[in-house]
């Protein structure tokens, strides 16, 4: 029972706490008027003071095309503001207070190598104020600096990169900034990075006096000592190429009299002259793949040889199209067959696009159903009869024709674009399947050289297993 009521007694007395009115009556006692302008010192001939540290958390990325580095990183600032004092048992015990950053004086510190966009990267937090008048600002923030990165060596390159941090209005007798810790920054909640290792982080204060102002400036510098891990790098670069190397110089210690040196180096032609290759003929059957009835047509000689005989010889079909020796060959009689068709054709039906063996085709039954004003026995042949030239076409017929002539003409517009558009999509169909032959042709050919070469040196070899 006894912790119990030890727990009641301390509820009761937190309930008739009075710090909540202590602390706004002493929020109005120190802001009524306080002004943000008014350098905090007790002598105005003396500098303020202001403790400043670094605590680094993360390294985000190393930009070494933009010599950017972007880092998470914690500020602190801490000075005395000699009119925020006040004896705390005069507020009901209130020692310290949170007061927002924009009813304050803070130092104007900022980074001067920043690469940011808005210059200054950093969260604007609460000021913690105590009964003494120390002011503590710790304002996070994302920092992008500008850093001179040096890949003479990489991947084996170390790399140093500065922060400078200063007051951009207050010069060295006014405002005076120390390093918090003489050590350098603050490590102890870094976290690490897969890609750097981070060596170190020490901070430097330098005072400087610029050739537009004659007093001094005082800074403090810190310099983030980086070294890129390798192993990422070692396998993956310097292995292969050290492998590569060593291969190069196998040739060097076989005896002169052997003809394996000369066989080794071949091999490894080969092997280049192969690469190259399989870049060239890939861009072919990418270009192949991409082509359209617009841009490219398929001049014949494709179509025999990547459209016939190659899928033949590579037992290659298409869906709903088996490509054999027989079907070749009918294709290509049914092309001859075409070709002397259209040139046996009339003038006007080869100018038209239309078939004109309806001359010989005797009257349709009936044919005075829907003729119109056709009179009985009219014959078709005879007012469908070839004009010897397109004057007559157009003063041979006669009004009652007009219309048949304008719907015959639709019907082959119609069927033309329809035509056209199904040629494009078989066009285009060709030009796909051509690509996919010339790959399976190049992953035949490629295969069988790589086969042939490998098998070649390795028997060349005088012996290939040691017993």
């Amino acid at each position: 029972m006894a912790p119990m009521l030890a727990a009641l007694a301390l509820l009761a007395l937190i309930s008739v706490s009075e710090q909540g009115p202590h602390e706004k009556r002493l929020l109005n006692s120190l802001l009524n008027s306080y002004n943000t302008l008014e350098r905090p010192v007790a002598n105005e001939s003396e500098p303020l003071e202001v403790k400043f540290g670094l605590t680094l958390q993360q390294i985000i990325d190393v930009d070494e095309k933009n010599q950017i580095l972007t880092t998470n990183v914690w500020l602190n600032l801490e000075w005395n503001d000699y009119n925020l004092r006040w004896n705390d048992s005069d507020y009901g015990g209130v020692k310290d207070l949170r007061i927002t950053p924009n009813k304050l004086w803070k130092p104007d510190v900022l980074m001067y190598n920043s690469a940011d966009e808005g210059f200054d990267g950093t969260y604007q937090t609460n000021v913690v104020v105590r009964n003494n008048g120390s002011c503590l600002y710790v304002p996070p923030g994302i920092f992008k600096s500008t850093c001179k990165i040096d890949i003479t060596w990489f991947p084996f390159d170390d790399q140093h990169c500065d922060m400078k941090f200063g007051s951009w209005t207050y010069d060295g007798n006014q405002l005076d900034l120390v390093l918090k810790d003489e050590a350098g920054g603050d490590l102890s909640d870094f976290i690490t990075n897969g890609e750097w290792y981070l060596i170190g982080m020490p901070g430097k204060k330098n005072t400087i006096t610029y050739a537009c102002c004659p007093e001094p400036y005082v800074d403090v510098t810190f310099t983030i000592m980086i070294r890129r891990r390798t192993l990422y790098y070692f396998f993956n670069l310097i292995v292969p190429c050290v492998l590569i190397s060593s291969m190069a110089l196998l040739g060097f210690t076989l005896p002169p009299d052997s003809g394996e040196k000369l066989t080794l180096g071949t091999y490894f032609n080969c092997i280049m002259f192969m690469v190259a290759s399989s870049v060239v003929l890939t861009v072919v059957v990418l270009n192949y793949h991409h082509r359209t009835a617009d841009i490219h047509e398929m001049p014949q000689w494709i179509k025999t040889v990547f459209l016939q005989w190659l899928p033949w010889i590579l037992r290659m079909s298409r869906p709903g199209k088996k490509i054999t020796r027989k079907t070749i060959m009918m294709s290509n009689r049914m092309r001859e067959l075409e070709l002397k068709e259209r040139s046996s054709k009339s003038l006007l039906a080869n100018v038209l696009d239309i078939d004109d063996d309806f001359r010989h085709v005797p009257p349709p039954p009936n044919s005075t159903a829907s003729t119109g004003n056709l009179g009985p026995g009219t014959d078709f042949r005879r007012s469908f009869v070839r004009p010897s030239t397109m004057e007559d076409v157009g003063g041979g017929l006669g009004s009652h024709h007009r219309e048949l002539h304008l719907i015959l003409r639709e019907l082959q517009f119609i069927t033309a674009r329809m035509k056209k558009a199904d040629e494009e999509a078989e066009l285009i169909s060709d030009w796909k399947f051509a690509a996919m032959v010339v790959d399976r042709f190049c992953l035949f050919v490629f295969t069988l050289f790589t086969i042939i070469a490998t098998v070649a040196v390795l028997l060349s070899a005088p012996h290939i297993i040691v017993q």
